[in-house]
């Protein structure tokens, strides 16, 4: 094997198994640092690890450049033609050693409205800094010159080069062309169409573009019943034709114009200890860097401070001419450095160009916060419990950290069978061998309150006897009702433990002595687990229930058969799942489990019964 190849480690299989599995660009890496091949993806863990299996390895090139992966990087775009003009863009920026497409100077084309008097929708392959507006690039060709075509139609846009000033058009230079006879064109260039009409045409043809329709479509809609309504049936009906046309067309290009060429998004996310910053650059309307940085915070360090860190320190690496610098928090270092750049933090409701890339850039710093802190958590898994302890502490304002938590659930069917069920958590992990099943004793009907005072009873007065380990945190699945008779135990066991009722409805979290529930934040990793431990009470509870009904149902009637024991009847049960799975078996096929003896005493008692 060459000296220079790398023998492929496993974090770099690791990363590959663990890429999200959205669209985008992945990038390669040598050991050097060095980018050796760029490619896109429909789903980026299935392109990548592709890479690594023995059909893929046979082409010699493909061998040789997998063995020289020494990192692996990736940008998450909305969709695959996204990602396709985002590779378009990386190699001929990078230019890869193993990238033989692209390389060249050619662009995917655009449609430009140029800056004239009288504006033209133009095909071109490369932008010029004259005031245009560029949309796209198109990668497929086909869809752009339809596009083009529809608008020119239903616009009635010039395709002519004349020089249509105001003075030209008035010294009557030029001549109405065949596209104003065959009704494509309204000539403005002899004045038979005035100048705020045409420009008319341009805002509506940039609104198009841009993909926001639903504006021009209420116009033209207005429009077309103002003239029905003056009995102008051809002007509507003319209206009509470029309302259905537009109706039918959809378009999710993005607008590349001087307002979006130069800007830098800096986006953030975070926990109480790491934060995660991605970083895109984008030069004249099309991304040329992108990046997530992770961070250790510095204590009580906001989401705006670690903002300004990175922000200097990547504008200490590149050299930054932006102008514009958007974000999801606000930030000062510009301020700070006397730069002259305008801050913008969209809005989602704008729907603006600014927040699609927001929305990008969000989108990638959340997926690798998300695959950072899953790693973290399986390389050290005390890391992430701890943070939940700590978080819980702390939402709940708790005395102590909760290592040792106590949950409780109900559980009957229209009271019958009434059980309770106990689980327990410690240092935030399930310890079942603690968890604990109650058959409840005092209680006849579904009374909840009188079904949890016995439980937490038996539960606590136990330990007390048996000096057990008291929990840090008493969890009890259920309103205040629940919760109150909870406490009311505690108190007259003199046990001062801190105590909580989860609500199911609302996931309200309601404490002792307190008439108004907490309402934690949804995405809190807190509320999860408090959610989790009482879903795992609730499973348990139920599963208890069920296994009590099913020993009653045999008692019931299989265990009233003369010559049936408890062994035969379970054996039964399993075999054919209830009571009424057993009557509608054959003959044969008890007799087959249990014997003709036995299978004769179960079939005649059954025959008689009505189940």
């Amino acid at each position: 094997m060459d000296k220079n190849e790398v023998i492929l480690s496993e974090s770099v299989i690791d990363k590959a198994k663990n890429l999200p599995l959205a669209p985008g660009c992945y990038k390669f890496y040598n050991q050097e640092g060095k980018i050796i091949y760029i490619g896109k993806a429909k789903s980026l863990r299935k392109r990548v690890n592709s890479y690594f299996t023995a059909s893929h390895n046979q082409h010699p090139k493909v061998r040789i450049m997998v063995r020289q992966i020494a990192d692996i990087d990736y940008v998450i775009t909305e969709t695959e033609l996204d990602a396709l003009i985002l590779e378009n863009n990386l190699i001929k920026q990078h230019q890869p050693k193993y990238n033989i497409l692209l390389k060249d100077d050619k662009q995917f084309p655009f449609l430009c409205i140029k800056n004239e008097p009288f504006p033209r929708l133009m095909v071109v392959r490369k932008r010029v800094n004259d005031g245009s507006l560029y949309f796209g690039p198109y990668p497929n060709s086909r869809i752009m010159y339809t596009i083009s075509e529809v608008l020119h139609k239903t616009m009635y846009l010039r395709t002519c080069s004349y020089h249509l000033s105001e003075n030209n058009i008035a010294a009557k230079k030029f001549r109405a062309c065949l596209e104003y006879h065959i009704g494509r064109c309204k000539a403005p260039c002899v004045g038979l169409q005035d100048h705020e009409e045409y420009i008319q045409n341009i805002e509506y043809v940039k609104k198009i573009l841009s993909g926001n329709t639903k504006q021009v479509l209420e116009s033209l809609k207005n429009q077309m019943f103002e003239h029905a309504a003056k009995l102008e049936f051809e002007k509507a009906n003319l209206i009509k034709e470029k309302y259905e046309l537009l109706q039918n067309y959809k378009n999710k290009s993005t607008v590349v114009s001087e307002e979006i060429s130069n800007v830098d998004v800096f986006t953030v996310m975070s926990n109480e200890k790491f934060a995660f910053v991605n970083f895109l650059k984008v030069v004249e309307g099309t991304v040329i860097l992108a990046k997530t940085i992770e961070v250790k915070k510095a204590l009580d360090e906001s989401d705006t401070d670690v903002l300004n860190r990175v922000i200097f320190e990547e504008w200490q690496k590149n050299d930054t001419d932006a102008v514009k610098i958007i974000t999801n928090v606000p930030i000062t270092i510009h301020e700070t450095l006397g730069k002259r750049i305008d801050n913008i933090i969209p809005l989602e409701e704008q729907e603006s160009d600014w927040y699609k890339l927001m929305a990008l850039s969000l989108k990638n710093v959340t997926y690798t916060m998300n695959e950072q802190l899953a790693n973290y958590e399986k390389i050290n898994p005390e890391y992430h419990y701890k943070e939940i302890l700590e978080t819980l502490q702390k939402d709940l304002h708790l005395p102590v950290l909760p290592t040792h938590i106590e949950c409780f659930d109900n559980s009957n069917l229209q009271g019958t069978n009434p059980v309770s069920a106990m689980v327990v958590y410690k240092n935030a992990r399930p310890s079942k061998k603690d968890y604990r099943r109650y058959h409840i004793r005092t209680v006849s009907g579904p009374d909840d309150f009188a079904t949890m005072r016995e439980v937490f009873t038996r539960r606590y007065s136990k330990a007390i006897q048996n000096q057990e380990e008291l929990p840090n945190l008493i969890i009890v699945d259920g309103g205040k009702g629940q919760l109150s008779a909870a406490v009311n135990v505690l108190e007259e066991l003199k046990l001062d433990i801190p105590i909580i009722g989860i609500a199911k409805k609302l996931e309200e979290i309601y404490f002792k002595n307190d008439p108004v529930p907490l309402h934690i934040d949804k995405k809190s990793i807190s509320l999860k687990f408090i959610q989790k431990v009482r879903d795992e009470v609730h499973r348990y509870a139920i599963t208890f229930h069920r296994d009590t009904r099913s020993k009653k149902t045999i008692r019931t009637e299989l265990l009233n058969i003369n010559g049936i024991g408890e062994n035969t009847a379970k054996l039964l049960l399993q075999e054919f799942g209830s009571v009424k799975g057993i009557k509608e078996a054959t003959l044969e096929a008890i007799a087959k489990l249990v014997g003709n003896y036995k299978a004769h005493l179960v079939k005649d008692f059954l025959d008689k019964k009505e189940i």
